[in-house]
């Protein structure tokens, strides 16, 4: 157990900074969904779109890659140096690229008469392509408070700015009586600005993120160890595909949506998809926070002899999790979550909810599963199981969004089952490819057992529904009760047979 217990305390150390720093972070999903028109808001969620998969081939696998040999190498400065140098070169030509040809690319995505976005987001891919490699080193190192403060130092900058522009600014304006005070804001605020704001806050957290991780950088040896550079390439090469084609999963059905719909309703749902994505927040913490600490864990447990026991004991407690989040989340949706979360005019979306808090389960335990080709080098099967993701998630999104000019078949609900469709099978695929290759006696009995019951109550919430708000969450935290106690049954007729 004490493997087990090592990666849980390394998942709460990491986890509980960051479930702060992300629901202080979520607290802008309110902002927005109140302040901006959902035509507004989908435009946002659009350029995150292509920043995400941007910021996947600008850091080109090198993160688990540092990881990988750093674990090898005895001279871990050189990986360390050797890999920056890579990403400098290579971020600050991406950055050359972008400036010459802003106006260009700002006319092939359709937002000519917006340059400039493209310019702030050039900037914050390249400022946080450079934090890459430091936060990876932060991680190998087990600093995770030092990990998580500078993370949520950089939610803290963009949270306050937000606040600053978005909601201070206009209200200061219009009390004439701070004259002295809204001359300083009128040299620094645009009153026709708007969404603006949210991209310009980013730039300046991401600024002084990677000042806060300066001095990772001036503490080494600055060395380009040629031979190793290309082991990191060779590695790392499928892992960049991987990305892409996971990235395509992840944020290209928003994409699709703004391209693929007519345009008097496109930025509208993808607005109202974007923020019922959102509600899946504590799925998405969790998952992150538990990846911040398995993967430089998984690596380091495969030196033991008993490590493919310790990571089919993991998957378990991970199961255990991820069901108990999506059945908490799911009962007191209605209760606690889309009240606080989105504004009311976005509720109409609801009804994907459960469909992506599914899909982003089964993308937690692919997750897991995954460290088989990472472990015995065969990160080609990576690149080939995102691939095939990427073909599900493009083939049904094109299918099932539009159907003509002005008639849908499902819009933003056949995006939802698309995104649940591609991990699903990325999830099945990876666990029968990974017997094969790195076979781990992972118990399905136990994993379908506590997902069909978390399905199971989710279901009786659904039929039985109290008239009274009081019975309604008395009801609902009774189900969640019912699942706590059967886990606490089982677990501990087990923990009672090992000993």
């Amino acid at each position: 157990m004490n493997p087990i217990k090592k990666l849980a305390g390394q998942t709460a150390i990491y986890g509980l900074p960051s479930i702060l720093g992300r629901i202080l972070g979520y607290l802008l999903v309110p902002l927005y969904t109140r302040v901006f028109a959902p035509e507004e808001y989908g435009t946002v969620n659009v350029f995150y779109s292509y920043a995400a998969f941007l910021m996947v081939i600008l850091t080109y696998g090198m993160e688990t890659a540092f990881f990988r040999f750093n674990e090898n190498e005895t001279e871990k400065d050189k990986v360390f140096s050797t890999g920056m140098i890579s990403l400098l070169v290579t971020t600050l030509s991406f950055l050359v690229a972008v400036s010459v040809f802003v106006q260009p690319l700002a006319n092939w995505i359709d937002y000519a008469a917006h340059p400039e976005y493209i310019l702030w987001f050039a900037w914050i891919l390249a400022l946080d392509a450079l934090s890459a490699i430091p936060f990876a080193q932060l991680r190998a190192l087990k600093k995770a408070t030092l990990f998580a403060g500078i993370k949520m130092t950089n939610i803290a900058i963009n949270i306050v700015l937000n606040l600053f522009f978005i909601i201070f600014c206009p209200y200061s304006l219009k009390n004439e009586s701070w004259n002295t005070l809204n001359s300083f804001i009128h040299l620094i605020y645009r009153p026709d600005w708007g969404i603006e704001y949210i991209f310009i806050s980013n730039l300046i957290a991401s600024v002084f993120t990677l000042v806060l991780l300066l001095p990772r950088f001036i503490r080494i040896h600055w060395i380009l160890d040629k031979q190793l550079l290309r082991k990191m390439l060779i590695y790392a090469f499928p892992l960049l595909f991987a990305g892409m084609a996971g990235i395509v999963n992840e944020t290209f059905d928003r994409l699709l949506l703004r391209y693929l719909l007519p345009e008097n309703m496109a930025s509208y749902q993808v607005g109202i998809y974007s923020a019922c994505y959102k509600i899946s927040i504590l799925m998405t913490i969790f998952i992150q926070a538990y990846r911040y600490a398995a993967e430089p864990f998984f690596f380091a447990q495969a030196k033991e002899k008993n490590a493919k026991e310790v990571y089919a004991r993991i998957m378990d407690y991970f199961i255990i999790t991820v069901s108990f989040i999506f059945l908490m989340t799911m009962v007191y949706l209605e209760d606690f979550i889309m009240p606080f979360l989105i504004g009311k005019k976005y509720w109409e979306g609801k009804g994907v909810i459960p469909i992506l808090m599914m899909a982003n389960l089964f993308l937690g335990v692919y997750y897991n599963l995954s460290i088989w080709y990472k472990l015995s080098n065969k990160t080609i099967w990576g690149a080939w199981l995102s691939l095939i993701g990427a073909v599900i998630t493009l083939t049904l999104n094109f299918w099932w969004i539009p159907l003509g000019a002005d008639h849908l078949i499902y819009g933003y609900l056949g995006s939802a089952w698309a995104t649940f469709i591609c991990y699903g099978s990325m999830m099945i695929l990876s666990y029968l490819i990974g017997q094969w290759y790195f076979p781990v006696k992972y118990n399905l009995i136990r994993f379908f057992g506590y997902l069909g019951l978390s399905l199971l109550l989710y279901l009786v919430s659904i039929f039985i529904v109290p008239g009274d708000r009081f019975l309604s969450i008395l009801f609902h935290t009774f189900l969640l009760g019912i699942f706590l106690f059967v886990v606490y049954i089982i677990e501990k007729q087990r923990f009672s047979r090992s000993r």
